[in-house]
């Protein structure tokens, strides 16, 4: 699978909803509407090439809807004062945010002319031709990182109110950031984009109110940072502490995905990381759009006390084996995408990758399970999301399923949804298909699946550990039955399902609020990675009772002190 957030419209009551005007009807008009909002978005669309300035379909008015759960919001309307033109936002700390009702938000007194002058910082970077994307990479790392130990210094409340400001935005902000992606998507369709990349390109409302669901959700849980792990007494006065703290500066590559942007800043910033961000040109509208979005409620949300430099967006030309040499100022590459770029990040670099290559799950249909039950997850876990990584690719059919019906009714749900079914070399011999597969591992990404016919469930395990990516493994099974835990309990992958589509392996359905990406590493962290998965430790050692100590007095025939190793966590 390709390292893919997925995204789905699901009810919540943390977002405040917000009417979404039309969209522009012209390519024109998209564009009018995206100059008027920074030089980031217009200096973006205005080096567009010229096959994407192509008029642009009418796209009709969108509405984000839960008008009954405006109650939970973290960051509330005031009223308008049609005087100045202002909307007053509250945050639950009690800092006041003004925001303009154009399009541009703004931050109080000296943030504007910090603005300013990191425009003109930005357009020199921009304009000097000497500036390869490794220098341009390594110049925003090493701002990022300081601007992230800012952001450790201060309180907890500070970042909610950064994570409130952003979900709110990406509403407020719908219409701009659907314009921009609505360029990015003809531009797809005019350069034959493969279909995987443009469906994972477009961006909706459904998203956007998922999006800002999730990063609510980040924003309400408690603190990460300096999480007391252990604690324990090396000597009377002296105690010794494992607290959790920042990774540091991130580096995320994405193709397409451009919905991953929001998550992953909402992630990184709830855990005190600095960010970098390559995306692929396919989507450098959106993402551009998106930047610009999340880096004024940055600042905004912030009071001014932390700059949009926390988070920056590489839009170089450059390779991207460039970046991947900065292993001294870029603590740990996150890779979204196809399973070439993965793999070609992992063999180019000596930062410390997380992620995966391939996304090949697996739903085991046992002996015990129901026609209605392996039908319904089935079609689920495969047509759900055909391109996400948690989708199903291989049908694992026990032999008794043929001949109770459970094979055919299944096989049966999944065709009349649009699915093509390839046989393994069993399913061919019994007839269950009419095409062979050509490959027992495959990542298919589309509506096709592979299915194969096993003689137990060991044999159903032996295949999935033989042809699956650790990623994610299901088995549908009576949920009476033994087979169901002993199944959890011997597969080895990331995520291991019990009568639940493989579609559940993600995020924001784990409550994780978002994800950076779902992980087959056996380092770290594995499955989706949510903020835990984004920090490390630190050890603090601390004399009490206004003594100092010394190694030399725990030495010696007679030593002045004695350890006492007492853990107190």
């Amino acid at each position: 699978m390709t390292t893919t957030t997925t995204t789905t419209t699901t009810e919540t009551t943390n977002v405040r909803p917000k009417d979404a005007s039309s969209l522009a009807s012209t390519s024109s008009a998209i564009k009018r509407s995206l100059f008027a909002q920074s030089r980031s978005i217009s200096d973006i669309i205005t080096n567009t090439k010229n096959t994407n300035r192509t008029k642009s379909s009418s796209s009709s008015s969108r509405n984000i809807s839960n008008n009954n759960n405006s109650g939970n919001n973290s960051i509330i309307n005031g009223n308008r004062n049609s005087k100045d033109g202002k909307r007053v936002l509250m945050s639950r700390s009690g800092r006041v945010i003004t925001f303009t009702t154009t399009s541009r938000r703004r931050i109080h007194n000296s943030a504007d002319n910090q603005q300013q002058q990191q425009q003109q910082n930005g357009d020199k970077l921009n304009q000097d031709e000497t500036l390869d994307v490794s220098e341009q990479a390594r110049n925003m790392a090493m701002a990022a990182r300081a601007e992230a130990r800012k952001l450790q210094a201060l309180s907890h409340t500070v970042r909610r109110d950064i994570l409130y400001a952003i979900s709110t935005a990406l509403l407020q902000h719908q219409d701009e950031l659907l314009a921009a992606n609505a360029i990015d998507i003809e531009a797809a369709e005019n350069e034959n984009i493969a279909t995987v990349l443009k469906k994972r390109l477009k961006l909706t409302t459904d998203k956007l109110t998922t999006l800002a669901n999730g990063i609510t959700q980040i924003a309400d849980k408690q603190d990460p940072l300096g999480v007391v792990k252990s604690k324990r007494e090396l000597t009377d006065g002296l105690e010794l502490s494992l607290i959790t703290v920042p990774i540091g500066v991130l580096m995320i590559i994405f193709e397409s995905r451009p919905d991953s942007m929001p998550q992953i800043s909402a992630l990184a910033l709830a855990s005190g990381n600095g960010l970098l961000l390559k995306g692929g040109k396919e989507a450098k509208c959106t993402n551009a759009a998106i930047h610009k979005v999340i880096g004024d409620a940055i600042e905004a949300g912030s009071g001014g006390l932390i700059k949009r430099d926390i988070i920056a967006l590489v839009t170089s030309r450059g390779q991207v084996k460039d970046m991947l040499s900065l292993d001294d100022v870029i603590d740990l590459v996150i890779p979204r995408g196809s399973n070439a770029l993965v793999s070609f990040i992992k063999s180019n670099t000596k930062i410390p990758v997380l992620g995966h290559a391939d996304g090949v799950c697996h739903i085991y249909v046992d002996s015990s399970a129901t026609a209605e039950q392996a039908s319904n997850l089935a079609v689920d876990a495969k047509t759900d999301y055909p391109s996400a990584c948690n989708a199903m690719e291989t049908l694992l059919l026990h032999k008794d399923t043929i001949q109770n019906g459970v094979a055919a009714q299944t096989l049966m749900s999944l065709r009349a949804s649009g699915v093509k079914c390839l046989g393994g070399p069993n399913a061919m011999s019994l007839g269950l298909a009419d095409s062979p597969a050509k490959e027992m591992k495959c990542e298919y990404g589309d509506l096709t699946c592979m299915v194969e016919v096993v003689e137990t469930m060991d044999e159903a395990i032996d295949w999935i550990h033989r042809n699956g990516s650790g990623h994610t493994e299901s088995i549908i099974c009576d949920g009476d039955s033994s087979v169901g835990e002993e199944f959890l309990r011997k597969v080895d992958a990331a995520c291991v399902f019990q009568n639940a589509s493989t579609r559940f392996a993600d995020g924001f359905r784990f409550g994780l609020g978002a994800e950076v990406g779902i992980s087959t590493t056996r380092i770290h962290a594995r499955g989706p990675v949510g903020v835990e998965g984004l920090l490390t430790t630190k050890w603090q050692l601390r004399s009490k009772n206004g003594t100092s100590h010394y190694v030399g007095e725990f030495s010696g025939e007679e030593p002045k002190k004695i350890y006492t190793h007492k853990e107190l966590i």
